[in-house]
């Protein structure tokens, strides 16, 4: 296995998109979907709501980089020429080869367009095929129906639902739905099978 490195600098990208790390000044790209479209977030823990929440976010994910345990992704929208939203691999223990991926949003105009399939197919290969991980979690709100569909579509298995796992924004408790890929399963089908899907868009 590949040592990941959270210092270093890394760039996915395709025809499509472009997934960079996130930094201090990426604030100017997050607010305007903040101030516009804050019903984003609606069933996030972590919502970005307001420039000091848009500062929040920012700074807690910078230092979650730098204390080694997240690497923050902004997007880019090639064929727009917009910055679109953000996503985040978490929750790293390359003691057992295993990582989460999640905090990934957009905003309203590039859902549903093949942007998230492009961005997973880099986050997937990336964590696979360069680092070699052997496992990839999801965690969703198990009421989040699009997030969840999403997750199936690119090869996700099911796993469980951990109830009363988290404390929502507005004091309320949430079930959180768990979802994963092996790298075995990316190696023999997913990986081809989500390649063709993000050709034939």
């Amino acid at each position: 296995m590949i040592t990941f490195d959270c210092t270093s600098e890394y760039i996915l990208q395709n025809d499509i998109v472009c997934l960079r790390p996130l930094t201090f000044e990426d604030q100017q790209h997050i607010l305007p979907f903040s101030l516009s479209e804050p019903e984003i977030w609606r069933l996030s823990i972590d919502s970005p709501i307001g420039e000091s929440g848009v500062l929040h976010y920012v700074e807690k994910a910078l230092k979650a980089r730098t204390a080694g345990c997240e690497y923050p992704f902004i997007v880019f929208d090639k064929r727009s020429g917009k910055y679109a939203g953000s996503t985040r691999l978490y929750d790293i223990q390359r003691e057992h080869h295993t990582v989460q991926l999640g905090y990934t949003w957009y905003g309203k105009e590039f859902q549903g367009t093949g942007l998230n399939k492009n961005c997973k197919f880099l986050l997937l290969e990336f964590i696979f095929d360069i680092l070699e991980f052997d496992r990839l979690e999801f965690q969703a709100d198990a009421q989040n129906s699009r997030s969840i569909a999403a997750m199936k579509s690119i090869g996700c298995k099911e796993e469980g639902i951990l109830r009363s796992h988290l404390i929502k924004p507005d004091g309320t408790r949430r079930d959180s739905i768990v979802l994963s890929i092996l790298r075995c399963e990316w190696q023999s089908h997913l990986r081809d099978i989500l390649y063709a899907k993000i050709k034939a868009k």
